[in-house]
Formats: C-alpha cells, structure tokens, sequence
C-alpha cells in the first residue's frame, strides 16, 4: 500500500515547533558534525565550527540538550571531560536534515541558474 500524503491543517501546523529546535546558524550544523563524527567534547566541537563563539556553542548545546536532543556527559575527574553526542531520540531528526542539505543544494543551484538566465536575457 502506497503511503498517501496527511493533508496538513494549517491552524494545527506544526512546523514551527520543529523549527523551533533546528533554527539557528549553528544548530544544524553541530547535530550533523555530532553525528557524522560520534560523540566529541566541547573543544572539538568548537574546532569544528571556525566561526562559532565558546558562548554561542554553550547556548546552542544547552538548547539542544533541553529538547532532548543531544545528550551531555560530565566525567569527575580534573581537569574536567564533558562529552556530547546525540540522543537515540535525536538521531530522528538525521533523515530530515539530510532532506533539507538535499533541497538546500538543489535551491542554491536553482537560484544560480535563474541568476545565469536572467543575465542572458539583458
């Protein structure tokens, strides 16, 4: 049987909800390096992402971990190891990310093409 689309109710939308937890420059892009790579401590995060201040991957991570989707682990033990990764929970967002990567590239080289036809036409 073949899947049949829901039809969405505009007023009972929730998009926004899902947004909500994935909006943000870095919060996509820390979920996609957490799982490709596993389980990293904050300063390979931080490696990871040239740009990203120690307080804007703090808020990032914190806000993750508040919706259940990354998991941070605190080791006792000096210096200090806390470790992220995400949760079993977290990981169903991977197929949705991977389709928004997917139409993110197909629109920048939509975008290019209108762009290259547009000057054509001039």
């Amino acid at each position: 049987m073949k899947d049949v689309p829901v039809e969405i109710q505009p007023e009972m939308c929730k998009v926004t909800d899902a947004l909500g937890i994935l909006v943000g420059k870095w919060k996509p892009v820390i979920l996609l390096h957490l799982l490709n790579s596993g389980t990293q401590r904050f300063n390979e995060l931080k490696r990871s992402l040239p740009g990203i201040t120690q307080k804007m991957l703090t808020n990032q991570l914190r806000e993750l971990e508040e919706e259940d989707i990354i998991e941070r682990k605190v080791y006792a033990q000096v210096p200090p190891k806390v470790e992220y990764s995400v949760t079993e929970y977290g990981r169903s967002l991977e197929p949705i990310l991977h389709a928004m990567h997917e139409w993110g590239a197909k629109h920048t080289i939509h975008k290019q093409s209108k762009k290259h036809n547009q000057a054509e036409a001039k």
